[in-house]
């Protein structure tokens, strides 16, 4: 009787395991099928139909309370993150960069590449085929997170 009250204590631990521990591996719900098994194998085989029955219903019983006491939220707020996390991302360039800002082409942009405007470098696209390295750029517009240059035609 004590193996059998084992294996399903087992089982329930490994369903439990799997719900919030192992989500979506499978593993704690085949190692709890297996425990389940093998309890309800051994009732059945030392007292029959009925202790195999109950055994059987005991195991449904406490798979059911097992989960709904795992997937209860105060449950999951116990293994949740609360900790805030204080950052941000870059600035875009539209709130550091004015349209007419000059700026210097650091590498070909052909047509993206690096830019320095006033001491900054910036990820820039050119509305130009292609802006040498070296040669003076002019901001015309920004594109999420990149500067828009043209060349400035001396």
């Amino acid at each position: 009787m004590g193996v059998i009250i084992l294996l399903v204590l087992l089982g329930v631990f490994f369903l439990v395991a799997e719900l919030v521990f192992l989500p979506g591996v499978t593993l704690g719900v085949l190692l709890a099928l297996s425990s389940y098994g093998a309890a309800a194998y051994m009732a059945f085989v030392r007292y029959g139909i009925v202790g195999g029955a109950i055994t059987i219903g005991v195991i449904l019983i406490l798979s059911l309370v097992a989960t709904i006491i795992s997937l209860r939220a105060k449950t999951w707020q116990r293994f949740a993150l609360k900790d805030k996390v204080v950052g941000q991302s870059m600035d875009s360039p539209e709130v550091e960069l004015k349209v007419g800002q000059k700026g210097v082409a650091l590498s070909r942009l052909s047509p993206m590449g690096k830019v320095e405007i006033e001491g900054k470098i910036y990820e820039a696209k050119s509305v130009d085929a292609y802006v040498d390295q070296r040669s003076e750029v002019e901001v015309v517009g920004f594109e999420n997170f990149t500067v828009r240059v043209k060349r400035v035609e001396k």
